[in-house]
Protein backbone atom coordinates (compact mmCIF):
# COMPACT_ATOMS: atom_id res chain seq x y z
CA UNK A 1 0.00 0.00 0.00
CA UNK A 2 2.90 2.41 0.41
CA UNK A 3 5.56 1.30 -1.73
CA UNK A 4 5.60 4.02 -4.08
CA UNK A 5 5.61 6.94 -1.24
CA UNK A 6 8.22 9.62 -2.35
CA UNK A 7 8.96 12.42 -0.18
CA UNK A 8 8.16 15.38 -2.23
CA UNK A 9 5.52 17.61 -0.72
CA UNK A 10 7.82 20.02 0.49
CA UNK A 11 9.03 20.86 -2.99
CA UNK A 12 6.28 22.22 -4.11
CA UNK A 13 7.60 25.41 -2.42
CA UNK A 14 11.12 25.26 -3.58
CA UNK A 15 12.09 28.41 -5.68
CA UNK A 16 12.72 26.05 -8.58
CA UNK A 17 9.14 24.95 -8.64
CA UNK A 18 7.88 28.40 -7.70
CA UNK A 19 9.32 29.86 -10.88
CA UNK A 20 8.22 26.91 -13.54
CA UNK A 21 4.51 27.53 -11.55
CA UNK A 22 5.21 31.50 -11.93
CA UNK A 23 7.02 31.69 -14.51
CA UNK A 24 6.33 35.36 -15.40
CA UNK A 25 6.91 35.81 -11.79
CA UNK A 26 9.28 38.88 -11.21
CA UNK A 27 10.42 37.58 -7.40
CA UNK A 28 10.94 33.84 -9.43
CA UNK A 29 13.52 35.67 -11.35
CA UNK A 30 15.26 36.76 -8.75
CA UNK A 31 15.54 33.52 -6.52
CA UNK A 32 16.46 31.50 -9.72
CA UNK A 33 18.74 34.33 -10.24
CA UNK A 34 20.37 34.38 -6.78
CA UNK A 35 19.99 29.60 -6.35
CA UNK A 36 20.15 28.74 -10.20
CA UNK A 37 23.85 27.38 -10.08
CA UNK A 38 24.27 26.85 -6.49
CA UNK A 39 25.37 23.22 -5.25
CA UNK A 40 22.67 22.15 -3.07
CA UNK A 41 21.25 19.32 -1.51
CA UNK A 42 17.53 19.27 -0.50
CA UNK A 43 17.34 17.74 3.75
CA UNK A 44 14.29 17.93 5.17
CA UNK A 45 10.55 19.58 5.97
CA UNK A 46 9.91 20.78 9.53
CA UNK A 47 6.54 21.00 11.09
CA UNK A 48 5.36 21.41 15.25
CA UNK A 49 3.55 18.90 16.30
CA UNK A 50 1.87 18.92 19.62
CA UNK A 51 1.18 15.05 20.38
CA UNK A 52 4.20 12.72 19.44
CA UNK A 53 2.22 9.60 19.77
CA UNK A 54 -0.78 10.50 18.09
CA UNK A 55 1.86 12.41 15.38
CA UNK A 56 3.89 9.12 14.91
CA UNK A 57 0.94 6.94 14.90
CA UNK A 58 -0.29 9.19 11.69
CA UNK A 59 3.17 9.14 9.99
CA UNK A 60 4.41 6.25 10.23
CA UNK A 61 0.98 3.68 10.89
CA UNK A 62 -1.16 5.35 8.66
CA UNK A 63 1.03 6.94 6.09
CA UNK A 64 4.07 4.59 5.66
CA UNK A 65 6.85 6.40 7.40
CA UNK A 66 9.39 4.97 8.80
CA UNK A 67 11.78 7.01 12.11
CA UNK A 68 15.19 7.28 10.62
CA UNK A 69 16.63 9.27 13.87
CA UNK A 70 15.39 10.87 17.14
CA UNK A 71 17.71 13.85 18.94
CA UNK A 72 16.16 14.63 22.62
CA UNK A 73 17.25 18.22 23.66
CA UNK A 74 17.37 18.84 27.59
CA UNK A 75 19.11 22.35 27.59
CA UNK A 76 16.39 23.01 24.61
CA UNK A 77 13.57 21.34 25.73
CA UNK A 78 12.56 19.74 22.43
CA UNK A 79 12.56 16.74 20.75
CA UNK A 80 13.29 16.37 16.76
CA UNK A 81 12.18 13.08 15.28
CA UNK A 82 13.17 12.13 11.72
CA UNK A 83 11.12 10.16 9.41
CA UNK A 84 11.51 8.79 5.90
CA UNK A 85 8.97 7.53 3.30
CA UNK A 86 9.36 3.91 2.50
CA UNK A 87 11.03 4.64 -1.06
CA UNK A 88 13.37 7.29 0.29
CA UNK A 89 14.45 5.19 3.82
CA UNK A 90 17.76 3.89 2.93
CA UNK A 91 18.81 7.01 1.17
CA UNK A 92 17.80 8.91 4.74
CA UNK A 93 19.60 6.50 7.07
CA UNK A 94 22.45 6.72 5.12
CA UNK A 95 22.72 10.33 3.87
CA UNK A 96 20.37 12.03 6.84
CA UNK A 97 18.12 13.11 3.85
CA UNK A 98 15.24 13.51 2.32
CA UNK A 99 13.43 13.22 5.58
CA UNK A 100 10.39 14.88 7.52
CA UNK A 101 11.69 16.73 10.72
CA UNK A 102 9.01 16.32 13.58
CA UNK A 103 9.70 18.90 16.02
CA UNK A 104 7.93 18.58 19.57
CA UNK A 105 8.50 21.42 22.02
CA UNK A 106 8.22 19.98 25.61
CA UNK A 107 6.72 23.70 26.63
CA UNK A 108 3.19 23.69 25.88
CA UNK A 109 2.70 26.23 22.97
CA UNK A 110 -0.74 26.98 20.96
CA UNK A 111 0.29 27.15 17.46
CA UNK A 112 -1.53 29.59 15.25
CA UNK A 113 -1.08 31.37 11.96
CA UNK A 114 1.19 28.24 10.03
CA UNK A 115 3.11 28.31 13.11
CA UNK A 116 3.73 24.72 12.90
CA UNK A 117 5.10 23.83 9.81
CA UNK A 118 8.58 25.05 10.67
CA UNK A 119 10.87 25.66 7.23
CA UNK A 120 12.52 23.61 4.52
CA UNK A 121 16.25 22.97 4.79
CA UNK A 122 18.66 22.32 2.59
CA UNK A 123 23.11 21.74 2.70
CA UNK A 124 25.39 23.80 0.74
CA UNK A 125 29.40 23.53 0.00
CA UNK A 126 29.82 27.36 1.14
CA UNK A 127 27.21 28.86 3.52
CA UNK A 128 28.95 32.15 3.06
CA UNK A 129 29.36 32.40 -0.76
CA UNK A 130 25.55 31.52 -0.80
CA UNK A 131 24.16 33.81 1.77
CA UNK A 132 26.75 36.84 0.01
CA UNK A 133 24.66 35.83 -3.50
CA UNK A 134 21.16 35.81 -2.20
CA UNK A 135 22.11 39.24 -0.56
CA UNK A 136 23.67 40.65 -4.42
CA UNK A 137 20.59 39.48 -5.78
CA UNK A 138 18.38 41.36 -2.84
CA UNK A 139 17.25 38.44 -0.84
CA UNK A 140 17.71 39.14 3.16
CA UNK A 141 19.28 36.70 5.17
CA UNK A 142 17.17 36.88 8.11
CA UNK A 143 19.44 34.93 10.47
CA UNK A 144 22.74 35.52 9.04
CA UNK A 145 25.58 32.09 9.69
CA UNK A 146 27.29 34.08 12.41
CA UNK A 147 28.33 30.47 13.52
CA UNK A 148 29.68 29.29 10.24
CA UNK A 149 26.87 27.00 9.99
CA UNK A 150 23.04 28.06 9.79
CA UNK A 151 21.14 30.51 8.29
CA UNK A 152 17.61 31.29 7.29
CA UNK A 153 15.85 33.07 4.98
CA UNK A 154 12.18 33.64 3.17
CA UNK A 155 10.84 32.34 0.23
CA UNK A 156 8.85 34.98 -1.97
CA UNK A 157 5.87 33.86 -0.35
CA UNK A 158 7.12 33.49 3.14
CA UNK A 159 8.45 30.17 3.03
CA UNK A 160 11.51 29.71 6.11
CA UNK A 161 14.49 28.16 4.77
CA UNK A 162 17.06 27.30 6.70
CA UNK A 163 20.66 27.09 5.18
CA UNK A 164 22.97 24.44 6.68
CA UNK A 165 27.06 24.40 5.87
CA UNK A 166 28.04 20.80 4.69
CA UNK A 167 30.46 18.84 6.56
CA UNK A 168 30.65 21.21 9.53
CA UNK A 169 30.77 24.71 10.17
CA UNK A 170 33.09 27.11 8.64
CA UNK A 171 35.36 30.06 10.92
CA UNK A 172 33.00 32.61 12.37
CA UNK A 173 33.83 35.34 9.81
CA UNK A 174 32.65 38.83 8.58
CA UNK A 175 30.62 40.33 8.25
CA UNK A 176 28.02 37.45 9.26
CA UNK A 177 29.71 37.47 12.71
CA UNK A 178 28.15 40.86 13.90
CA UNK A 179 25.44 41.06 11.35
CA UNK A 180 22.03 41.05 13.61
CA UNK A 181 18.84 39.04 12.65
CA UNK A 182 16.18 40.56 10.55
CA UNK A 183 12.70 39.97 11.00
CA UNK A 184 11.22 36.47 11.55
CA UNK A 185 12.80 33.22 10.17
Amino acid sequence: MHESIHFVDAFVHSPFVYASIYPNSAEAAVWIDALGDLNMRYLHTMVRVKDVDASLKFYCEHFGMSEVRRIENEKGRFTLIFLAASDDLEKAKQDMAPCLELTYNWDAEEYTGGRNFGHLAYEVDDIYATCQKLMDNGITINRPPRDGHMAFVRSPDGISIEILQKNGALEPAEPWVSMPNTGSW
